[in-house]
This record gives C-alpha cells, structure tokens and sequence, in this order.
C-alpha cells in the first residue's frame, strides 16, 4: 500500500450511470418499453425510481405503484401477477441487451480515475443490477474504452440484491480486502447507497452522470447550467438521505474524494 492509502483498500463501483451510460438512459427506456407491450404506459421517472435493484425487482416494483397497478388492473381485468412479472421479465433482457450494446458508452474520466486509484494500491471492484449475460455485453464495451474492473458482482450472484449488503460481501472476497469499512462503495442510486451502508462500507453518491438526474451527456450539455445544477443537487439530497457519506458529481472527480476519505480513517473515523 502507498504512503496516501494506508486504510481504504478498495473501491466497488456500480456501472449504469456510475461508470458507464451516462444518466443511466438504457434500463429506463426498457423499462418503459417492456409495460408498454402489455398495455400500460409508465413515466420515465416511474421507470427510474425503483433503479439499482435486480432487474426483476425492478418489474416488480414499478407494477407495485398504486398508479401503475390500477392501470394494469385497468388494462387486463385483474392485478399484475407473478406469472405477469416473470413474462415481462423474460421480454425484457433481449431488449435491454440490445439497447446495452448501443448504450454502454463509458462515462468520460472513469479510466483514468480508476488508473489513479490502481496506481496508488486500491483495489476495482464492481457490483449491478444486470444480470451476468447482459454484462457479458457492457463488459465488452467498456473493456475497449479502457475500463475493466478486477471484479463484476451481479444480482444472482448472491442470495439477495440491493440493498442487502451481499453482493460487497462476495466483491471482498474476491477482492480479499477487509474490514468492510476499507472499502469505499459508488453509486448513482439510492438503493445502492444503502446496500453500501448495510455493508458497512463508506458510501459514495454520483449526481451528475447518475441516475438521480436522468439526462445523457448530450442532453446535459443542451439544459440551462443553472437547471443541471438544481438537478444535481436535488439527486444529491436524495443520496444523502439514503445515507451517502459524500456526493459527486462524476467519478472523474472521485481521486480527491477519496483522498479525503483516507484522512477521516486516517483520525479513527468510521463509516456508522
């Protein structure tokens, strides 16, 4: 371990809207698609709220909406069901691989950050809602822009997704990094964040490029810079109040982020 990281050991990065796919814009429009097969017209905003859980949740939480369950009981005589969850979600991984393809660009400053953190001894891991075939998909995109953590965790690869705590827990194994509060968890949802602290891990928010706000590079550049702003801080009171110990607006700014990290460990302090 270098002279500047004697107590954090590792970060665990999320990927859509973290890492890759600026405002995560992939899943949401999938989402919004898969419900409109079946009759029923979501948001975007409905589609994003329950982001950063397993993707079936993710359905199944969206049907849960009071707004979105009436109008499914609307559309088909009688309330989405289990069976109605699955074949949705069985519709929904060929789209959302296809849409991966063409929208899993990585988020500018994401290598050389990531380089900044090898170089000094920190450790890459990762963790998603995205099942491991359609990582396959990201992985290789992201791989030839020069991003490629030293460990992708997906939501079956342990007993629960987010926010339980264990998808950290198998990244520090295969990371072989301990305790928990070494490792410092970045996320652009809320959902995210609280799996972090559950793990008892420092917790990150990302604003900007997340989730939280919703828009693409493209779209932030058209917006007002004083309504990108407001946008960014409202994501990042919803971070906050999910418990993120710090917030971001990209991370391309997580290098001096982490550094101060390292000082409050450094004076006895602990991610409670």
């Amino acid at each position: 371990m270098t002279e500047e990281f004697k107590h954090l050991r590792a970060v665990v990065l999320d990927w859509a809207g973290t890492t890759v796919d600026h405002g995560s814009c992939a899943p949401a429009s999938v989402f919004v698609e898969t419900f409109r097969r079946k009759g029923v017209v979501i948001t975007l905003a409905q589609a994003r709220e329950p982001m950063g859980r397993a993707k079936r949740d993710h359905i199944a939480a969206i049907a849960a909406m009071p707004e979105v369950a009436q109008a499914w009981k609307t559309a088909h005589g009688s309330s989405c069901s289990e069976d109605d969850i699955d074949e949705m979600y069985h519709g929904f991984l060929p789209l959302q691989k296809e849409a991966l393809a063409n929208g899993s660009d990585v988020i500018d400053g994401v290598p050389e950050a990531v380089d900044w953190c090898r170089q000094r001894g920190l450790k890459i891991g990762s963790s998603t809602g995205y099942t491991p075939e359609l990582m396959q998909t990201v992985l290789s995109v992201a791989r030839v822009q020069g991003y490629e953590p030293d460990c992708v965790l997906c939501a079956g690869d342990a007993p629960r997704g987010r926010p339980a705590p264990f998808m950290l827990y198998q990244a520090a194994i295969q990371l072989d990094v301990w305790p928990m509060w070494s490792v410092v968890k970045v996320d652009d949802t809320p959902v995210g964040i609280e799996a972090g602290r559950n793990a008892g891990c420092w917790t990150v928010g990302v604003t900007r490029t997340g989730n939280c706000v919703g828009l693409s590079a493209e779209e932030i550049a058209r917006h007002d810079p004083e309504e990108v702003r407001v946008l960014c801080e409202s994501a990042a009171e919803r971070l906050r109040a999910a418990g993120a110990h710090a917030v971001l607006e990209s991370v391309a700014d997580l290098p001096g982020l982490l550094l101060q990290l390292e000082q409050r460990a450094a004076q006895g302090e602990k991610p409670v």
